[in-house]
């Protein structure tokens, strides 16, 4: 998994590459948490996403508990149809913002 991290202004984009799994997740969930308090919006952009465990699921959403307590928009952008089933299977494209 690679993670490329742009800011627009106060808005945080990251952009991820490959695969988040149960070994890369913990990774993606230490990039966000260094970021906090540097950004007033995130977006992931799931382009080049390929696939994302339950392991990554759970990062996504404690993301989304700790951003929605302080009311910080979180959007998942770009994602393709491999990945979106997984959202669809899971359900996650009901409780998480995706674009």
């Amino acid at each position: 998994m690679n993670i490329t991290k742009n800011y627009n202004e106060k808005e945080l984009i990251l952009s991820i590459e490959g695969r988040i799994d149960t070994i890369t997740s913990a990774d993606l969930d230490k990039e966000i948490n260094d970021e906090l308090g540097n950004f007033n919006s995130l977006i992931m952009d799931f382009t080049n996403l390929e696939y994302i465990s339950s392991a990554g699921l759970r990062v996504l959403i404690a993301t989304q508990k700790k951003l929605k307590a302080d009311n910080i928009p979180f959007v998942i952008k770009n994602v393709n149809d491999t990945v979106g089933e997984i959202f669809r299977m899971s359900g996650f494209n009901k409780i998480l913002k995706i674009e």
